[in-house]
């Protein structure tokens, strides 16, 4: 390098004039530094000097050594000194000796010894020299003499802010808004040695820029980073803490006024000041522990961010020096991610550093010294962390931390922690708030270590167990998987375990092995884990459910007679915990018999399968009488009136229910039984009823019923198309279904309700279909029945004022609000149209010779309201022999 020296002070006349100036310059220093320098350098006494103060005193005055950056990036390293009088023996006179550093500060590294390291050096002159302009320097002026036990003294002083005044300096050094730092002594030497600290603790490009000045009297007007002072130029910037810094040395650790800042509070036994900065707390026991030398080491090793405190930290610990847990969790990530940059010697002493018994240690620094025992697992020697792994498995055992690889502990540790940890250990195992793997993970640790826990087992695994059907991917963590890999009895104990709950819910069964890696082998005697295991599978390529429950009942090992529970678990893996469906059902009665139902206690299940069938499944039906026969004491009691309802369906639609087969619906349904059975059986009724062998006693139970639900089926099935049909094509049926509807109007309101819909809005739309034929044989059908039923349909197509003032007089004619439908609307009839649109050519109207011109039923438009009496007139709304219809 080629250094400018610069040398300025009051000089007598010359040719540059007199009185301060530069007195001596290197050749080629360009007139804009002189004049830029000129600005910065100077020097005030201090406010206590004397006036004339003799070589003893000038000695004791303080030295300003300082490095400003210049205006083009270049810097100005200077050192000025009171020298008393002048030429002219005026006193107030000072020498400054600068140094030009011209390398600008984006122009790479700067090379060399810090500036700092120029304090004390002889190279630094007191006066202009001899001998015209001075050559330029090589380098920075030499260091000065290294006072060892002066620096040790020093920063054993002030270790009470060290780890503060380090983290202000990292803030100068990121941040150019940070405040500046003042620091207050008596001696200016003291300055000098803080900010060698500071520097020391840089990196080496940072603590080249960091300016500085270690004396001045106006702290107000520098702008240096880090400024020196004397206490009576200090004592007015307390309070200022967003513009400066203050650290007094001058008081005690208790007594520093610097705002926010209580450095001896926060001092430990171990030195520690807890500044909130790990590097800088790292920092701070690095100086005072003599290890400075560590701060060079850290720069050899891989880069990463200036301040990560990882890499300090750890070659701090395994120089034997001790942290806080800030700083050993920061070493152990550090040491984790890096565990190549550590010789083996120095990773046995970080190891042995870390696993050191310690009272702070957190959740934090154990988890890092697991990842940092895991990223070691295979390098080097395992002595080389075997106290790693000890502490990971006294912490395990304590809840912080899962259990590490045991490989490493060699039988004198093993031993010594089965004793230390015995207790514990089986205390751990017991504890019913530890979580179950962590409970399966300590069985682990147990068996490497020699303590004995069989006594413990079986309730750790049925509390695993239990946690995996729960939560299959929470319980089946790392270790609860390297228990049951390293420990067979554990892995005998949970199948047992888990075959006994997937009888009660196998569809977690299901979760266990689609969730996690728990796997069977074909000797493991679980059946119902088996079928579990394999119910994914078998449903997926089975053609119906039937055939996957004997798959699955096969897959178990077993059969439905050896072992009944195949059964019930097989139905609830396919059906889910449904019912099957009423064919299902009887086809599963007819492949199994009725025996290992009766064992397995799914009887209920095929009874729900009849039950809850829709109403139009005739399979519920024949599946009904089955069940009664083969299960006469084991059904569930309140599917029983339901079953007979079924059974009563399928014996009416085969013509083989016995009389009083209405009184028998009637009777079932006021046990409550399910809707599907309900509505089927009355479906049932209702189609016995409308069909041509009723008998007149059935007919009766229907009226006098008055059951909302009966009477609502009966109307909803008169409307059947098929029955509509057949009132048009049969006169005998016509004539039947009107005797029907129009008997018993005295009935109760439902009926009465129901038998003017039924003749209104169901027969009429029929009757004013039919031709004159068709009529003359409807009335020739009433006239077999005898009495006026022939008269009475009459009437009953040509209402008339006679009939409406009869059917007043009559006291069923009184008009009653109908009562609620429970089961919804009766559909509306189908629009009127002609049964045969060219004349009686079929059906039971064959052969039929129209009536006498004048007898012929003349078409009428629909009626509207209710029912009409023989008499009364059309649309007329008049209660009696208009409802009605046949059973």
């Amino acid at each position: 390098m080629n250094l400018v020296q610069l040398h300025y002070t009051s000089a007598p006349p010359g040719p540059d004039g007199s009185g301060f100036r530069f007195t001596a310059v290197s050749p080629g220093a360009p007139v804009s530094l002189l004049r830029e320098a000129e600005q910065l350098i100077g020097y005030e006494p201090p406010r206590d000097a004397p006036d004339r103060p003799t070589d003893e005193q000038l000695a004791s005055f303080p030295e300003a050594l300082s490095l400003s950056v210049l205006s083009d990036g270049s810097r100005l390293l200077a050192r000025s000194v009171y020298t008393g009088a002048d030429y002219s023996g005026r006193w107030g006179n000072f020498h400054t000796h600068a140094v030009h550093l011209p390398q600008p500060a984006d122009s790479g590294p700067a090379r060399g010894a810090l500036p700092i390291t120029s304090w004390g050096s002889p190279q630094w002159a007191s006066d202009t020299p001899p001998g015209g302009p001075p050559a330029p320097l090589e380098k920075v002026p030499a260091p000065g003499r290294y006072d060892a036990a002066g620096l040790a003294e020093f920063v054993a002083a002030r270790r009470p802010w060290l780890a503060g005044f380090f983290a202000d300096v990292r803030r100068l050094a990121e941040d150019p808004a940070a405040p500046q730092v003042v620091l207050v002594e008596r001696d200016s030497t003291a300055v000098a040695r803080w900010i060698m600290l500071a520097c020391s603790v840089l990196p080496h490009q940072r603590g080249q820029w960091l300016t500085f000045t270690t004396y001045t009297r106006r702290p107000l007007l520098a702008r240096h980073r880090i400024i020196g002072v004397l206490p009576e130029d200090g004592a007015g910037l307390g309070g200022q803490d967003h513009r400066y810094r203050l650290y007094d040395g001058t008081r005690a650790p208790d007594a520093d006024p610097r705002p926010g800042a209580d450095p001896g509070a926060g001092t430990g036994s171990d030195g520690g000041t807890g500044s909130g900065d790990v590097w800088a707390d790292t920092a701070a026991r690095v100086w005072p522990a003599g290890r400075h030398e560590l701060f060079a080491e850290v720069r050899r090793l891989p880069p990463g961010r200036p301040y990560d405190a990882g890499p300090l930290a750890a070659l701090a610990l395994a120089a034997g020096i001790t942290l806080d847990s800030a700083g050993r969790t920061a070493a152990a990530e550090w040491a984790a991610d890096h565990r190549t940059a550590l010789d083996e010697g120095r990773l046995h002493a970080l190891a042995e550093a870390l696993a050191r018994p310690v009272g702070d240690r957190s959740p934090a620094e154990t988890a890092a010294c697991g990842r940092l025992l895991a990223a070691l697992d295979g390098r080097g020697r395992p002595a080389a962390y075997e106290s790693l792994v000890a502490l990971a498995l006294t912490e395990a055992v304590r809840g912080a931390g899962a259990p590490p690889p045991v490989g490493a502990l060699g039988a004198a540790t093993r031993g010594r922690l089965a004793a230390e940890l015995g207790p514990e250990l089986r205390a751990a195992l017991a504890d019913p708030e530890r979580e179950p793997g962590e409970r399966a993970g300590l069985l682990r640790v147990a068996a490497a270590i020699g303590v004995d826990a069989t006594d413990l087992m079986p309730e750790v695994a049925r509390k695993l167990a239990l946690a995996l059907l729960a939560e299959p991917e929470r319980a089946y963590g790392e270790g609860a998987r390297a228990a049951l890999t390293e420990l067979p009895a554990l892995r005998h104990l949970l199948l047992n375990r888990l075959n006994a709950f997937a009888v009660g819910d196998p569809a977690a069964g299901v979760r266990v092995f689609a969730r996690t890696g728990l796997r069977l082998r074909a000797a493991d005697p679980v059946q119902y884990l088996h079928m579990c295991a394999a119910a994914p599978e078998v449903l997926g390529a089975a053609t119906d459910r039937v055939a996957a429950l004997h798959a699955l009942v096969e897959r178990s090992g077993s059969t439905v007679y050896a072992d009944p529970l195949v059964l019930r678990t097989g139905m609830r893996l396919v059906w889910d915990g449904e019912p099957p469906s009423a064919a299902e059902a009887a086809l599963l009665l007819s492949t199994t018999g009725a025996a290992p139902h009766v064992e397995a206690g799914t009887c209920g299940t095929l009874a729900r399968a009849a039950v809850r069938a829709p109403a139009d499944d005739a399979a519920a039906a024949e599946l009904a009488p089955k069940l009664l026969e083969q299960f006469r004491t084991e059904l569930p009691e309140p599917l029983r009136p339901s079953l007979l309802l079924l059974e009563l369906a399928r014996n009416l639609r085969a013509g083989t229910a016995g009389p009083g087969w209405v009184r028998m619906a009637l009777d079932l349904r006021s046990l409550d039984p399910e809707p599907g059975p309900r509505d089927h059986a009355y479906a049932a009724v209702a189609a016995r009823l409308l069909g041509e062998d009723r008998a007149e006693g059935e007919l009766r139970a229907l009226i006098e019923s008055n059951d909302v639900e009966l009477l609502a089926a009966y109307r909803r099935l008169a409307r059947d198309p098929a029955v509509l049909n057949r009132l048009r094509r049969s006169p005998r049926y016509l004539a039947d279904c009107f005797t029907a509807w129009s008997s018993q109007p005295q009935a109760g309101p439902v009926w009465q309700e129901a038998r003017t819909d039924l003749l209104d809005r169901v027969l009429r739309p029929v009757v004013r279909g039919l031709g004159p034929a068709e009529s003359a044989a409807v009335e020739e059908e009433l006239n077999r029945l005898g009495g006026r039923w022939a008269e009475e349909f009459r009437t009953w197509q040509r209402p008339g004022a006679f009939g409406r003032l009869r059917d007043r007089l009559k006291p069923s004619s009184r008009r009653r609000p109908p009562p609620p439908d429970p089961a919804g609307p009766v559909p509306s009839s189908p629009p009127d149209a002609p049964a045969r649109p060219d004349g009686p050519a079929g059906g039971d109207w064959a052969g039929v010779t129209p009536r006498a011109a004048g007898s012929a039923v003349p078409a009428r438009p629909p009626a509207t309201g209710g029912p009409v009496r023989p008499g009364g007139s059309d649309g007329d709304p008049v209660d009696g022999a208009a409802g009605g219809g046949p059973g």
